[in-house]
């Protein structure tokens, strides 16, 4: 691997500014996607999920956990293995008691769903030493499918990251030539309101790698980072304002 030039530190300097404007208008990009995000329209779940967790039986209003928001984390473990998904495990390796305890207060509960049984699952959480992720088994029922992570033919039309399998072919791509049934990743955000469970976002392949720390995530979700910008006291043209630019 080839290291980077040497150079004094004035022109050092000088290709890192050419790079923070690159970086800001990258950065003014992505909030302006965010705002595209959080107002993209949602969709009311009317089935009626059930999964196995620790405490029994639940519903998918009761991952939510009391709070308005839900995000999931579609971890890749076949019913048929007996260990979960090397780089689903790399990545739940590293989120931690404060990345939970920082949505919970955005009102928003972290959870992770397999089609695994709960035991396997129960059995691979102990191992790794998951104590606080919330992990649930949908097996038996139709949640896999219905957000595209397990692919079959025999139970859905081929799709995966909202292209069907003819797009896949069509770019040459033999994504369905593997065995079936098989797991992929992704992410999946809800909302609860008045009663009722909305999926408002979901996210796959590539488009996982964009996820970092907790404001990340909750820029995925419909409320956002819910944060606003309080203006210092004496001003009289706005009591709260929202959070100023710091990219520019």
């Amino acid at each position: 691997m080839s290291l980077p030039k040497i150079v004094s530190r004035e022109e050092w300097v000088e290709a890192r500014k050419e790079l923070l404007a690159k970086e800001k208008e990258m950065t003014r990009q992505r909030d302006a996607l965010n705002v595209e995000r959080r107002d993209l329209p949602m969709v009311e779940i009317t089935e009626d999920y059930e999964f196995d967790g620790p405490q029994g039986k639940v519903k998918l209003p009761d991952l939510f956990e009391g709070r308005r928001q839900l995000i999931i984390y579609h971890f890749m473990f076949d019913p048929t293995w007996e260990e979960g998904c090397s780089s689903c495990t790399a990545g739940t390796d590293e989120i931690s008691q404060g990345f939970l305890d920082h949505l919970h207060t955005r009102d928003t509960t972290y959870a992770m769903v397999s089609r695994a049984p709960l035991a396997k699952l129960e059995q691979w959480k102990a191992k790794r030493g998951w104590v606080d992720i919330p992990w649930y088994s949908s097996f038996g029922s139709d949640f896999n499918y219905d957000f595209g992570v397990t692919i079959d033919e025999s139970v859905r039309p081929g799709s995966y990251n909202y292209r069907t399998k003819a797009e896949f072919e069509a770019r040459g791509d033999d994504f369905f030539d593997y065995d079936q049934p098989f797991e992929m990743p992704g992410q999946s955000c809800f909302l609860l309101a008045d009663g009722r469970v909305f999926h408002t976002y979901s996210s796959y392949a590539r488009g996982l790698e964009s996820t970092g720390g907790s404001y990340y995530y909750l820029d995925n979700t419909a409320l956002g980072r819910q944060e606003e910008w309080e203006e210092p006291k004496g001003r009289s043209d706005s009591v709260r304002k929202a959070q100023p630019d710091f990219s520019s």
